[in-house]
């Protein structure tokens, strides 16, 4: 499906098109099956070098990446913006949080690893954490950056290396942070990024010299590349959909949880998979924060997302504008009530009006999928045991946030809520300092924090014992 005056683009063919005008940037050639296996051979011969290197040595060099991102955010904004969509201050903010996570790995990743000492029979046991090799990271377009760095800061300083499979609409992104990292330091071979389509991907996670994948993405997607790396016995770490829900109680600050819901839904221009989508209001308050929240939606401004007063840039490609406003169509004809907006822009561009559903259906794509794009779906709930039940009819479980001032109430949010974030006051977020990741069709594994750096590690148990040697051999 393509927008008005977009090029053609061939399934899996790699392609920079401006989502914002239709633009042609350039397309790119696929890496050959000579190329693939050339850098595969690169990554596997350099990681044998690199995991015998120090911390200390590493980490010069990630720093060195974080002062990169730091001094080239503008125009690293510049190049996410041109080829996804996302409001130009919220790509530099990108490139920030990257250089954050950066300088996070180089100052902990030594002591996140150290050795463990550990308590046996043994004259000596302990627990080393070492690098498992080349690792896979077949990454989303919609924080083209950020996906990648906080998955390669932590890989890099726990000594492996890393091959990128970026998505087929962001390669500038992907060949930028290629050579971010070369430019750091860091050997060639360390971190490439390679130009495929999906489809070869499975040769390249059967390659024994690739020692784990880890992917964030749709279900299908993790469930395809799970099932290949199974079949390998490889490790992989999910990160996949999530359906969001943001809960407000009646001792919630009102303005503060409608200003931050609207924040919530439209954050990366609603493409986020932490993004909350499912507003679930209790009834005796519902009417006040659907009025609020309505209004907060209608004064959003869509547009040009170079332009600093824009709120809502475009929709990353033409087929996820289509399958978006399929899914409100096919919502709405099951019963449900659109408050405002419901349709794409009248205008150049992947573009869809900000969005509030009601009366939503459970068995409609609203209820049960994730909506990718800036529309909001609510909900009302009798007290917060039955919000919890809402929240928790969705096959996803990634983030949930609660807003309460009640004590029983945020202690049944924190115990009953299935997902992998429970934020209480506060929109989810990532962060270096906390794990990411999910439960359900969310996703296992986790990123971030020193649970991410162990995720690609050999856990390796050493009990030593002292036995008298043999007299007779010894003399």
């Amino acid at each position: 499906m393509s927008s008005r005056n977009f090029p053609e683009i061939e399934k899996g063919e790699i392609a920079s098109v401006n989502p914002a005008t239709g633009e042609l940037l350039r397309r790119y050639e696929q890496h050959s099956e000579a190329e693939v296996n050339s850098k595969i051979e690169l990554a596997f011969s350099t990681f044998r070098h690199h995991r015998k290197t120090s911390f200390a040595s590493r980490a010069q060099m990630m720093l060195r990446a974080a002062e990169t991102l730091e001094s080239r955010k503008q125009e690293l904004g510049r190049t996410m913006t041109r080829e996804m969509g996302k409001p130009l201050r919220a790509a530099v903010q990108e490139a920030e949080k990257c250089a954050l996570a950066c300088r996070y790995y180089a100052e902990n990743a030594e002591r996140f690893l150290v050795r463990e000492e550990a308590k046996t029979n043994a004259a000596q046991s302990y627990v080393l954490y070492q690098p498992l090799g080349v690792v896979l990271a077949i990454m989303p377009w919609n924080f083209p950056f950020w996906q990648v760095f906080r998955f390669a800061a932590p890989a890099l300083m726990a000594g492996n290396a890393g091959l990128l499979k970026h998505a087929s609409n962001v390669p500038q992104c992907a060949l930028e942070i290629e050579a971010i990292f070369h430019e750091a330091g860091f050997a060639e071979g360390l971190f490439q990024t390679l130009l495929l389509s999906p489809e070869r991907t499975g040769r390249v996670i059967a390659d024994p010299r690739v020692a784990a994948v880890t992917l964030t993405g749709s279900v299908g997607a993790g469930s395809s590349v799970a099932s290949a790396a199974g079949k390998q016995i490889k490790k992989t770490v999910l990160e996949l959909g999530g359906s969001d829900p943001f809960i407000v109680m009646p001792t919630a600050n009102l303005e503060k949880a409608v200003e931050t819901a609207v924040q919530a839904r439209v954050v990366n221009n609603g493409q986020s998979c932490i993004a909350a989508k499912r507003f679930i209001v209790d009834r005796s308050i519902a009417d006040g924060f659907e009025k609020k929240f309505v209004e907060r939606m209608r004064s959003l401004r869509v547009g040009d997302p170079m332009d600093p007063a824009t709120d809502v840039g475009p929709l990353a490609t033409p087929d996820l504008l289509h399958t978006l406003e399929e899914q409100v169509k096919q919502t709405v004809a099951m019963g449900a009530r659109v408050l405002i907006g419901g349709k794409r822009v009248n205008r150049q561009g992947n573009f869809f009006e900000p969005t509030v559903l009601s009366q939503i259906p459970k068995g409609s794509p609203a209820f049960d999928d994730e909506l990718f794009g800036p529309v909001a779906s609510l909900f009302r709930a009798d007290g917060m045991a039955d919000a919890v039940r809402i929240a928790n009819d969705s096959k996803f479980g990634l983030g949930a946030c609660a807003w309460t001032n009640d004590a029983a109430e945020r202690e049944l949010f924190i115990t009953e809520i299935e997902s992998g974030l429970a934020f209480v006051n506060g929109m989810v977020a990532s962060d270096p300092r906390i794990p990411f990741g999910g439960v359900k069709q969310s996703g296992y594994g986790r990123e971030l924090s020193h649970h991410g750096i162990r995720e690609f590690v050999n856990v390796k148990t050493v009990s030593i014992y002292e036995v008298a040697a043999n007299r007779s051999a010894t003399e």
